[in-house]
């Protein structure tokens, strides 16, 4: 009986984000913030290479800490998400809105989730792949990403 070496490990991290919905008929039109989960999922195979200080993994916990920071967090964290067509309701030389990021889609959960695996998904190491992705608004509201039922990696285009 053979035992399959292929393994998902998660990663969690927490940021925060402030956002606006420039045509929802509620609430969330004006800018509001979240304290937003971000849980990431790798699938691959043990690294079984003798002498591999990595053998046993499927990656190093912290270098999946490290990716997701790098394209993730550092970008998001701390920032006023808002649609390009909002550039001109605030001032971003002011240094209240130094990190605030424009899109070309509305900054609601489910694109800031799909936007997420982009930037992950264009860094991730040959032997392993992005599988799952969560992304918690609120105790009750999430959005999740899964690579079996997705047809394309880079959902949206990026802007700052």
């Amino acid at each position: 009986m053979s035992t399959t070496r292929r393994v998902r490990v998660t990663k969690r991290t927490t940021l925060e984000i402030a956002h606006a919905l420039r045509d929802h008929d509620g609430l969330c039109r004006h800018i509001h913030g979240h304290s937003y989960v971000l849980d990431v999922s790798v699938t691959g195979d043990l690294l079984d290479r003798a002498g591999d200080p990595k053998a046993g993994m499927v990656i190093d916990f912290s270098e999946l800490k490290t990716l997701v920071q790098r394209q993730v967090v550092d970008h998001y964290d701390h920032a006023l998400v808002l649609h390009a067509a909002d550039r001109g309701a605030i001032n971003t030389d002011h240094p209240l809105f130094a990190r605030t990021r424009f899109t070309s889609w509305p900054p609601t959960c489910e694109n800031l989730l799909l936007d997420m695996v982009a930037r992950i998904n264009a860094h991730m190491p040959r032997n392993a792949r992005l599988s799952h992705v969560r992304l918690q608004e609120t105790a009750t509201s999430w959005a999740e990403w899964d690579a079996s039922g997705s047809t394309t990696t880079t959902p949206h285009d990026r802007e700052s």
